[in-house]
């Protein structure tokens, strides 16, 4: 149980429900990120939780969710094309863990997916870049490794 001395619900308006926010480019942060196994099983996928940071829709909460463990070839190419945007746009190429990715400014392209079946209206992310608008990939810290030389890549979550 948990002391809730104090709290009068009739000072605190009720939350009425989480309609999609409308389409457009937004200033997000990642907030959170968890490995979940599929619902298949058969997987794993990188759950980011990102929190809107201004404006009108300022504290509302997206959610994208990266394939990157997926008996499924092309749904893993979309999720590492996708977490390649997001690293270029907080500038962390190499990141060692999804929480290197954390508390760092970037622009979302925001859709709505319409209402289907016992599904209400969700907004989906189309697309990041850097918080400044620019389309500019960071320069590499590093000079590239030659490819022979080159580690078989590791999976974002391995260290």
């Amino acid at each position: 149980m948990s002391n809730l001395t104090g709290f009068n619900a009739a000072d605190v308006e009720p939350q009425t429900g989480f309609d999609p926010i409308p389409a457009g480019w937004y200033n997000v942060m990642i907030v959170d990120s968890e490995m979940k196994d599929t619902k298949a099983g058969t997987g794993k996928y990188l759950q980011l939780r990102l929190d809107v940071i201004d404006g009108e829709y300022n504290n509302r909460v997206l959610f994208e969710r990266l394939n990157l463990d997926n008996p499924n070839q092309t749904a893993v190419d979309i999720a590492q094309r996708t977490l390649s945007a997001i690293c270029r746009a907080v500038g962390v190429m190499s990141p060692e863990d999804s929480s290197d990715l954390h508390d760092k400014p970037l622009r979302a392209k925001v859709a709505i997916r319409p209402a289907k079946g016992d599904y209400e209206a969700s907004n989906d992310i189309k697309g990041y870049e850097p918080a400044d608008g620019s389309l500019a990939a960071p320069a590499a810290s590093t000079p590239a490794a030659s490819p022979a030389a080159a580690a078989p890549a590791k999976k974002p979550w391995e260290k």
